[in-house]
């Protein structure tokens, strides 16, 4: 811990996140090997992240672990149950398989457990870095677990789902099993939506064992909604906006990368949308500022000032664009955008 914490703190510094972090996310691509902490330091602040560690060894295939022994390193919805600081690997982050979802799939006498992030690089079907990478995980966690998070999600998916390569891996794995497809889709809806949101969605079980984030929840009276109080935005002090440029500003991938993100960020706010409403189509202005930062966003036709603030958050998560050129330069320039939001 000694050794540790001084290069935590500059290492935050250096990313501008605050120390230490009182919330944390840890997601992790088997076919990719790697795994991601995210952290955050309040339940509507957006998850920001802090480090990519590389999974240095993998035991099985991809697809869910069913049964004891079979080396398979689990898929889906975890949170950290365990911490062994005397572990036989090192140190190790304990996870709570079999979870609901598994006991009921998973084999019913066997189902297998004793799943851990560790070291020592070394694995039959747990998750494993090096000692070095351990020592950070760890530490993480336990601010985390001492700031009163008493559940830290660990997500386990097959394949890092924005990989071209990785995603065709996938599909020829699925072409002919319908049932790790539909599996595999449900576990793509979640990451989809933190990818736009940057939140993580309430995730249930239902009776078959299927994963759902948005279905039993409705069936429930809504709690007594709280005075809306609106969030404060970034924006800032922009004096000049091009209104004719040589070269538009241009979205990561391009403009059918942007259609495909928004038709994303739509059906990840469909969930938020009012009760009654089941589709909505918006228009908001932003300016893509010189140094390629999309802020100032304003909605110009919106569903409730309660939506469209919620909305303003989720956009305020798009990625960097490159800017607009005009003579040899880049400057920012104003952007109208229309797109539909859809239970």
């Amino acid at each position: 811990m000694q050794l540790k914490l001084d290069t935590l703190q500059k290492q935050f510094a250096a990313k501008g996140l605050q120390w230490p972090a009182k919330n944390l996310y840890i997601r992790s691509f088997k076919y990719d090997s790697q795994l991601e902490v995210w952290v955050s330091n309040g339940r509507k602040e957006p998850y920001k992240l802090f480090k990519t560690y590389r999974v240095c060894a993998l035991a099985g295939s991809l697809g869910p672990k069913r049964m004891a022994g079979d080396f398979q390193v689990p898929e889906g919805f975890y949170y950290i149950s365990e911490f062994n600081p005397n572990s036989n690997y090192y140190l190790s982050l304990g996870i709570n398989y079999p979870n609901v979802s598994d006991k009921i799939l998973a084999d019913p006498v066997r189902p297998g457990g004793d799943i851990y992030i560790h070291g020592s690089c070394v694995t039959v079907g747990c998750i494993p870095v090096t000692d070095q990478q351990i020592d950070e995980i760890y530490l993480l966690a336990a601010f985390a677990k001492n700031a009163g998070q008493d559940f830290i999600p660990v997500h386990i998916f097959p394949i890092r789902y924005s990989s071209q390569k990785s995603v065709d891996y996938l599909g020829t794995l699925t072409k002919n099993d319908p049932k790790l497809k539909e599996f595999a889709d449900r576990l793509e809806a979640v990451y989809d939506h933190f990818e736009i949101t940057r939140q993580l969605p309430v995730i249930m079980v239902d009776n078959q064992g299927n994963y759902q984030y948005d279905g039993l929840s409705k069936r429930l009276p809504p709690p007594p909604k709280p005075k809306f109080q609106p969030v404060q935005h970034r924006n800032r002090n922009i004096t000049q906006v091009a209104d004719v440029v040589f070269s538009w500003p241009k979205f990561q991938g391009g403009g059918e990368n942007f259609l495909k993100y928004l038709d994303k960020m739509g059906q990840a706010l469909g969930a938020k949308l009012p009760q009654g409403t089941q589709k909505a189509n918006v228009q908001v202005e932003f300016i893509v500022d010189k140094d390629g930062v999309p802020t100032n966003f304003k909605v110009l036709q919106g569903v409730s000032e309660e939506f469209d603030d919620e909305m303003i958050s989720v956009l305020e998560q798009m990625p960097e664009w490159e800017p607009a050129i005009l003579d040899g330069k880049p400057v920012a320039k104003k952007i109208k955008q229309s797109f539909r939001i859809e239970k």
